[in-house]
């Protein structure tokens, strides 16, 4: 999965995982947190006792009670995220993310009444902008002028009944913590972590987003998104290197394309646009509700039905329908940026559900977690080759990609770090870790699970996560299935998906000196390196 915010943050997010450590002594004090909310027996104290409640409009609530700190964290997620767009509009879930906190026909404004008209007024003298700008015959400048100078006016009355931040200083006031929005490939999330006591405010702002939000500031915040899309991708090496990456080895599906969106989309968005996203998408039979704290089920259903209860459900939207083809040989691209040199490789995997992925998960673990992990190892310890080597099994809503990713160390060259991780994955697919190795990943894996649920933040991120992708129940069942895995599988996945044919390259190098170098009497001609596309 992919987002952009502090949590997901676009694509790097998805390609760089922290490195987790602790110890025996830690993963039993962190079981023993977790049982006193799972619901279950203490054999197995993931078996989370989430209760659920579906509205009539489809809106469904999952509640899991945890009565020792007077805090619900409450998470509204909706199974829409960069998958769903289409060419033209890619980048509209993620600007979703910004708008929702601009405020609705009661929040964010001085006089909702007098402001409407001014919006009409600005999307009116926007669209003749982009029309006359876009005009292949000569424009003219001087209606382009008088028509930047009546935005201009129309902006700056809507300044003036623009309250700012409100939803945020609302919440601020009353105790609320943890705000924030991320936006996936597979959905969007929305955060909030409160008094128990305030859980009717919450209820209230928040069922007032769903079903009168304003696009208040539109156009500003567009320009925002672009600016974010300039200093996360186009500036930034591992952004750009995952974003070309995703967009070859995807030749199909829409994970090829940015969770943040396409610059000339992005730039070209327009409200009719947005707000017929909006209507299709972020309806309530297309939203899960999770609540995790100190609250009363029956009193959390009451509020929930009070204020969610008559928002219309819209028709169910469109599922993906295409499908990525089987990768038939090796893509290839390379990327000239002024940076340090890195790598990327890329290989196709099957969506969440799949058994393969357990024993995927303990190949990226065993690849690159940790001091012990065999690439850091073999790249940076014993080699030195690399400052940086990891590997990491995306899991998405559809088919995703197992990542590998690496800085080399000078003088050393991406040549020689790309030799060296096929060296690896060979040596792995004739012989399997040894039973000892696979343990400890496992352990470690688990430790690292039940840390993301040892609070009810966490806990609440983990269950609206995995509805959206699939079924929260996911947590329920990780530590068994994961527990099955044997070492031969690990060689088995290896053999099955590590491949040439399905496999991706991604390179980003420095750009050329396109002076031509002196030649030596005696010295052969300087030879431009060689590279597949």
């Amino acid at each position: 999965m992919q987002e952009i915010c502090v949590r997901f943050s676009s694509e790097i997010v998805r390609s760089i995982e922290k490195m987790k450590k602790t110890t025996l002594s830690s993963i039993f004090s962190i079981i023993a947190g977790v049982a006193l909310f799972a619901g279950g027996s203490s054999a197995n104290p993931l078996k989370l006792d989430v209760k659920e409640h579906e509205l009539k409009n489809g809106l469904k609530l999952l509640m899991l009670e945890k009565h020792d700190v007077p805090i619900v964290c409450v998470r509204i997620n909706y199974k829409v995220g960069s998958v769903d767009e289409r060419p033209g509009i890619t980048g509209v879930s993620h600007l979703f993310e910004h708008m929702m906190f601009k405020g609705t026909r009661i929040f964010g404004t001085k006089n909702y009444a007098a402001e409407k008209p001014l919006l009409d007024k600005e999307d009116d003298l926007v669209i003749k902008l982009l029309d006359e700008k876009g005009r292949e015959e000569a424009t003219d400048k001087k209606k382009i002028e008088s028509l930047e100078k009546d935005l201009e006016e129309v902006r700056k009355k809507l300044r003036e009944l623009v309250v700012k931040d409100e939803v945020f200083s609302l919440y601020l006031r009353h105790g609320a913590s943890g705000l924030n929005a991320a936006t996936s490939t597979d959905g969007t999330y929305y955060f909030c972590d409160l008094p128990a006591n305030k859980l009717e405010l919450w209820a209230f702002i928040e069922s007032d987003r769903m079903k009168n939000l304003v696009l208040r500031e539109y156009y500003s915040e567009r320009d925002v998104v672009m600016e974010e899309r300039r200093l996360r991708t186009e500036n930034s090496p591992m952004g750009l290197l995952i974003e070309q990456l995703n967009a070859v080895a995807f030749i199909a599906h829409p994970y090829r394309w940015p969770t943040i969106g396409w610059r000339s989309d992005i730039q070209n968005l327009t409200k009719a646009d947005t707000e017929e996203y909006f209507k299709r998408y972020y309806a309530p039979n297309n939203a899960v509700i999770v609540m995790v704290g100190d609250f009363l089920p029956d009193e959390a259903i009451r509020l929930v039905e009070k204020y969610f209860g008559d928002i219309p459900g819209q028709p169910a939207p469109p599922k993906v329908k295409t499908v990525e083809p089987e990768q038939k040989g090796e893509r290839r691209v390379e990327i000239e940026f002024e940076s340090n040199p890195y790598i990327a490789i890329s290989y196709h995997i099957p969506a969440i559900g799949h058994p393969d992925l357990y024993a995927l998960d303990i190949l990226s673990s065993l690849l690159s977690d940790g001091r012990t992990a065999r690439l850091y190892k073999s790249m940076i310890e014993e080699k030195r080759i690399a400052v940086m080597a990891h590997a990491y099994n995306g899991i998405g809503k559809y088919p995703d990609t197992f990542t590998f990713i690496a800085v080399p160390r000078a003088p050393h060259t991406l040549a020689e770090i790309e030799s060296a991780f096929y060296e690896e994955i060979e040596n792995l697919k004739k012989t399997p870790p040894t039973d000892w190795e696979v343990q400890k990943i496992k352990n470690q894996l688990e430790a690292d699970f039940i840390r993301d649920l040892n609070s009810a933040s966490g806990l609440a991120n983990e269950i609206g996560e995995f509805e959206v992708l699939s079924d929260w129940r996911y947590i329920n069942t990780f530590m068994d299935k994961l527990s099955q895995v044997t070492a031969g599988d690990v060689m088995r996945v290896a053999n099955k998906y590590l491949t040439k044919n399905n496999r991706t390259v991604a390179m980003l190098v420095k750009k050329e000196n396109n002076a031509k170098p002196k030649e030596t009497k005696g010295t052969p001609p300087a030879e431009k390196p060689k590279t597949a596309y």
